[in-house]
């Protein structure tokens, strides 16, 4: 894992597959660490021929934080939202993206494959929007448009979403499997000891639960990008759990609706998650969706 210089900030990235093969950028959601995209998954993307790319996003893991904005109250931010109020946050989903763009331009690589889970997603679909020249194709998993008419999170998954995360580690990785256990969906079995130890990897890597306050502000300080969607031209793959508790699957119904021509792929028992049984049906989604680009 190495260090970029992008955008003004330092993005800590990795790479999978072969730098000649098609580039394909994979963008982690709320508060997670680019580990989240674990390496067998990342493989089996390298071996269809992709370059797979995974980053930590700013304010998480070892990329730059933003020490000195400080933390917000996370209920006052969202009842702000709700209201319609404006959000005083130190950065957007817009920089967001641009950090995206500006590792790309760090890699000299000109256009890419973008794919983003939850966050990840946003991020992935603002790339689009901002940068429609960088972006070959995009696949927006288990995400949304912002649109604020949309259904929101059950109360369960929510509250699991926005508790504190304990400081002390054993409690931190109980706090962790607990909320996954919530957020996973109904069917698929959940791994309890595999989402411990990546719990337990994420810990050690980077506890800095101060990221995951302003990302989230960040969220929500971005409003909806349903309208500015209409103008993508490039393929585009929408693929959501059937059992998603905390993007309700409305989400990605309105995010393929709002794009044209974008493909919806709708997975039965899915929550918020990416169980390993459904990778091979992922991969093979993705791999249908990047070959109607033509360079």
């Amino acid at each position: 894992m190495v260090i970029a210089k992008a955008n003004n900030i330092e993005i800590e990235y990795d790479t999978f597959g072969n730098p000649s093969s098609k580039p394909l950028l994979l963008i982690m959601g709320l508060g997670s660490q680019m580990i989240m995209w674990v390496p067998e998954f990342c493989d089996a993307l390298a071996k269809e021929g992709f370059f797979v790319i995974r980053f930590d996003n700013r304010d998480v893991g070892l990329s730059t934080k933003f020490d000195n904005a400080g933390v917000q109250d996370i209920m006052k931010v969202i009842n702000a939202a709700q209201r319609g109020d404006p959000i005083n946050a130190p950065y957007t989903l817009n920089d967001m993206a641009d950090d995206a763009v500006g590792l790309l331009d760090f890699l000299k690589i000109e256009k890419a494959h973008i794919c983003g889970a939850s966050m990840g997603g946003m991020i992935a679909q603002t790339m689009a929007i901002r940068h429609p020249s960088r972006v070959l194709s995009l696949t927006s998993i288990m995400s949304s448009t912002g649109n604020p008419n949309l259904p929101q999170p059950k109360p369960e998954a929510m509250q699991a979403l926005i508790i504190p995360a304990p400081k002390e580690r054993s409690a931190y990785i109980k706090h962790i499997v607990k909320m996954g256990k919530i957020l996973y969906g109904s069917g698929f079995p959940y791994d309890e000891e595999l989402r411990s130890e990546l719990a337990g990897k994420a810990y050690d890597r980077c506890f800095y639960p101060a990221g995951f306050n302003r990302q989230m502000v960040a969220i929500l300080a971005s409003g909806s990008r349903k309208d500015a969607l209409k103008s993508l031209k490039i393929p585009t793959l929408v693929i959501h759990g059937g059992d998603d508790p905390l993007v309700p699957l409305e989400g990605g119904k309105d995010t393929a609706e709002s794009i044209p021509n974008a493909e919806l792929l709708v997975i039965d028992g899915m929550g918020h998650s990416l169980p390993p049984e459904t990778w091979s049906q992922i991969i093979s989604a993705i791999l249908k969706i990047t070959e109607k680009v033509k360079i």
